[in-house]
């Protein structure tokens, strides 16, 4: 009896690495054609997002004009978020979380990405939400940059695949042309 379990436990396991590989494919081609669409369409955006690590801080710019500035939180010091320039390479609604040692968590309130998943052209790193609301404002991701539900649901609604994404380690007040903005998430700001 205990054999069979055994067996019956390392197959059910085979399988399901099996189908997250499968599902990691399928979430990739999707991104692929997505990224394909955008760039047939022919049209430079106009808008795109610049993440201040340092402020922890989000601003959505459109025609050189912050319209939008949303708290995150961000990387650790042990797992910093990169710096440097990205594009958005997908968006996925209701994500599933691919862990380490083959952990997968399915949409849902326990899912560590939250209900959105923005995924960058590096690899691995992304905007997503969060099934902790009270670790925004600090600097406890593994890399990626999070966002209170009702944010990375109103970002996603806003942003395309192909959108440039700026990871900066500079303050926002060093860089003057993010003062001009018409709107920020934060209350009380």
């Amino acid at each position: 009896m205990c054999l069979y379990m055994g067996m019956r436990n390392q197959n059910q396991s085979k399988l399901a690495a099996m189908i997250a590989t499968i599902f990691l494919a399928a979430a990739e081609a999707l991104a692929q054609d997505q990224q394909q669409a955008a760039s047939e369409e022919g049209e430079e955006s106009k808008r795109r997002i610049v993440i201040s690590i340092a402020d922890r801080k989000l601003a959505v710019v459109e025609d050189g004009r912050v319209v939008k500035i949303y708290p995150t939180a961000v990387g650790a010091d042990a797992t910093p978020s990169p710096t440097g320039v990205f594009r958005i390479a997908n968006r996925v609604p209701n994500p599933t979380w691919y862990g380490p040692h083959r952990k997968i968590v399915p949409p849902g309130k326990a899912n560590p990405l939250g209900t959105r998943w923005i995924g960058l052209s590096y690899k691995g790193y992304g905007i997503h939400g969060t099934n902790n609301q009270g670790s925004i404002g600090h600097n406890v991701s593994h890399g990626c940059i999070r966002m209170r539900k009702a944010d990375v649901e109103q970002l996603f609604e806003i942003v395309r695949v192909g959108d440039v994404v700026e990871m900066v380690a500079e303050p926002m007040a060093e860089m003057g042309w993010v003062l001009k903005t018409t709107e920020s998430a934060d209350s009380g700001e």
